[in-house]
């Protein structure tokens, strides 16, 4: 499956940070940049300016990335986990509770989009390994993936489908 064809599931979160970032970009600092830019133009030789050479460089970069981010929100499959239905497995957008027998360990992650990657927060690709893994479990369930370290066996704790409540 080549990466156009995949889905790009997203939460309504995630959509909402994408869309923030373009706005920021294209309404804000884009017309910032064009305005340095005509102005630095206007100063005479640019090939020693460095507000040109670095403004036309930023807006090359503005434009790229709000290329990227028009792309991936008009691929976006919106998923609102608060909708889901079958609350006792583990889908998009679930909060996770793995516990780790080897070391007597609990770690909970949110399954989310591709674009919405944040480990510092426990947010993981719904195709990541791990990810992948927990689709359709239950609680009780033993999970198994692969780790540089070896395989790794978790068992499924807990499932939520809105933040848990940090204790």
């Amino acid at each position: 499956m080549a990466a156009s064809d995949e889905k790009n599931y997203i939460t309504p979160e995630g959509f909402g940070t994408l869309k923030a970032e373009f706005d920021q970009l294209y309404k804000i600092e884009r017309p910032e940049v064009v305005r340095t830019v005509s102005w630095a133009a206007g100063n005479g030789d640019r090939s020693e300016n460095g507000d040109y050479i670095y403004g036309k460089r930023r807006l090359r970069q503005i434009d790229s990335r709000c290329r990227h981010l028009m792309r991936r929100m008009d691929l976006a499959e919106i998923v609102d986990a608060g909708q889901q239905q079958h609350l006792e497995k583990v889908y998009f957008g679930a909060w996770v509770t793995l516990y780790n027998p080897d070391n007597d360990t609990e770690h909970t992650y949110r399954i989310v989009g591709k674009d919405e990657l944040d480990p510092g927060k426990g947010y993981i690709s719904w195709v990541s390994p791990l990810g992948k893994s927990m689709i359709g479990k239950t609680i009780g369930d033993t999970i198994r993936v692969s780790t540089p370290q070896g395989e790794a066996s978790f068992e499924v704790i807990n499932i939520q489908y809105h933040a848990p409540q940090v204790q």
